[in-house]
């Protein structure tokens, strides 16, 4: 899994090009779930910074860190000048500053389990909140979906990322919620759902599936058959799902 989690700094520009935002009302829930202002945040595997820019640019102090240098070098041309940016893992930040907020956008999978939820705690102000949100982005046709299956078949079984627990997708309450349930650190797991459909052209779609770790560790010479493949059975435009799961969680006080 960590050459997947390193692979993304060679589309940088596509990455952020192709993969969605997210919306205000994502915000939103987050700050009523905090129940206070936020001021500071720190984001951990900030990408191109899709979600620090959400926060940055309604006021919240971020500091973005992200381990691959090409994918921060893009990130420093789409965010506000307020925000602070860190070439770091989420594993060689160290105790010092703590935030209102710590959150992580498609990117908490990526993270070594060993001491994640105590590392996270030594980030957070007492009481201050935990958030992950992300989810896969899944063609909305059933049979476009299969016929995508088909074509990426002879490459790629899947193109999805397991949960690194093992929970099943069909569980109340998925990975990350499960490991917070289980952990000293935090309290008051809650987990919900945005929905959302979008739609694309065939290109961008495929332009969206290059920036997908698993087609990115492909040789290069599969990545152009795996693509033309696909290209070949899409229709002009298609219906995506890229429904946001969030997770979120509040430190335990001190004693």
């Amino acid at each position: 899994m960590s050459g997947r989690a390193l692979s993304f700094g060679t589309v940088a520009e596509a990455y952020e090009r192709f993969r969605p935002g997210y919306p205000v009302e994502l915000f939103d829930l987050v700050m009523a779930y905090a129940g206070r202002p936020v001021r500071t945040a720190l984001e951990i595997g900030a990408g191109t910074g899709k979600a620090t820019r959400l926060l940055a640019r309604r006021g919240v102090t971020v500091t973005a860190t992200e381990p691959d240098g090409a994918m921060l070098a893009e990130l420093r041309r789409h965010v506000p000048v307020n925000v602070r940016t860190v070439r770091a893992a989420f594993e060689d930040l160290r105790p010092g500053q703590r935030y209102g907020l710590v959150f992580a956008a498609a990117a908490l999978h990526w993270t070594t389990p060993e001491n994640r939820w105590s590392r996270m705690a030594g980030l957070l102000e007492p009481g201050g909140v935990f958030a992950s949100f992300g989810g896969p982005v899944q063609l909305a046709d059933p049979a476009v979906e299969e016929a995508v299956r088909a074509a990426r078949s002879p490459f790629l079984a899947s193109d999805e990322v397991p949960s690194p627990d093992g929970t099943p997708p069909d569980h109340d309450m998925q990975w990350p919620g499960t490991e917070l349930q289980r952990s000293e650190w935090f309290d008051d797991v809650r987990q919900s759902m945005i929905e959302r459909r979008l739609t694309m052209s065939a290109s961008d779609y495929v332009g969206y599936l290059s920036t997908v770790s698993a087609y990115l560790v492909l040789p290069a010479t599969e990545q152009e058959q795996v693509f033309s493949r696909i290209m070949r059975i899409l229709p002009d435009t298609v219906e995506i799902v890229a429904d946001i799961t969030i997770h979120l969680a509040r430190r335990r006080g001190e004693s």
